[in-house]
């Protein structure tokens, strides 16, 4: 039996607090794991470890850590210490030249191996009436440039991150790389997260039949950003499996790959390239 779990956080610019915050939700899934026949894929919010500051901090966290890689050591640990395939939200990875950071999605087997990362490939500039106004993560953001499945014994996971959610070409992308999940951690602001969060998560399932797992922030945070939560598990009929509105906690829903393989045989769907 294989469980789909996302964790809805109102992450603090202290990584010790957050990790105490993961670490409380990931302990309920215990008694699941108890007669060892229980596989769970658990997804972690966007910024999943430091959130609340500005694009600067993050990229100072990114800096310090670089070395020792202290953030991802710290989701490692708890895949291992839960026995869980671990898709760590996101952390600030340093690039390179030093200067930015990549927004990084890391996943972890339940031995804490890591996998594989993906880097958010469309980054947040926009204008939202709330009282941030303007977001601009391109400023200390590097953007990835490459769509991200992880293929496990479990099942195939494809990653993506809250604003990508916006761009149906890259869900196409990891449809056809064969994912069977696709991951969506994500800090969807309360004005945009109200208007076309559900929407949107609902027709990326739809059109690429595939399972979504989308973990949230929610709350005002130390900042005054406000964060839409609203953190589900969308089957890839587009039903809603597990939903969680408000507040820090788990939802947890079936992962069942023959109706995966029911519903595509049932309804074929290609993406056909239209030319003019």
């Amino acid at each position: 039996m294989v469980k789909l779990s996302a964790i809805q956080l109102n992450s603090t610019p202290d990584v010790e607090q957050n990790i105490k915050a993961i670490t409380k939700q990931l302990a309920k899934l215990i008694p699941l794991e108890n007669n060892g026949e229980v596989e769970h894929i658990v997804v972690l919010p966007e910024c999943c470890l430091f959130f609340g500051a500005n694009d600067q901090a993050q990229l100072s966290l990114a800096q310090q850590s670089k070395n020792n890689n202290e953030l991802q050591l710290a989701l490692s640990q708890l895949a291992k210490q839960y026995k869980v395939t671990l898709i760590g939200g996101t952390i600030p990875v340093v690039t390179e030249s030093g200067d930015k950071f990549t927004n990084t999605s890391c996943i972890f087997n339940s031995r804490g191996e890591l996998i594989t990362s993906y880097d958010k490939i469309h980054l947040f500039d926009v204008n939202v009436a709330d009282n941030a106004k303007t977001y601009c993560e391109s400023r200390y953001t590097q953007a990835g440039d490459k769509a991200c499945v992880a293929k496990t014994s479990i099942a195939n996971i494809g990653l993506s991150v809250c604003f990508d959610i916006r761009f149906p070409s890259l869900y196409q992308k990891l449809s056809e790389l064969g994912a069977d999940i696709i991951t969506v951690p994500s800090a969807f602001t309360r004005v945009t997260g109200k208007a076309h969060w559900q929407t949107l998560l609902q027709a990326r399932a739809i059109e690429n039949q595939v399972y979504i797992i989308a973990a949230g922030q929610e709350g005002v945070h130390a900042n005054g950003r406000e964060t839409w939560g609203h953190s589900m598990i969308i089957s890839p009929w587009g039903e809603i499996l597990a939903y969680l509105a408000q507040g820090e906690g788990i939802i947890t829903s079936d992962f069942i790959p023959l109706e995966i393989q029911r519903i595509r045989t049932s309804m074929p769907l290609k993406h056909a390239l239209i030319s003019n």
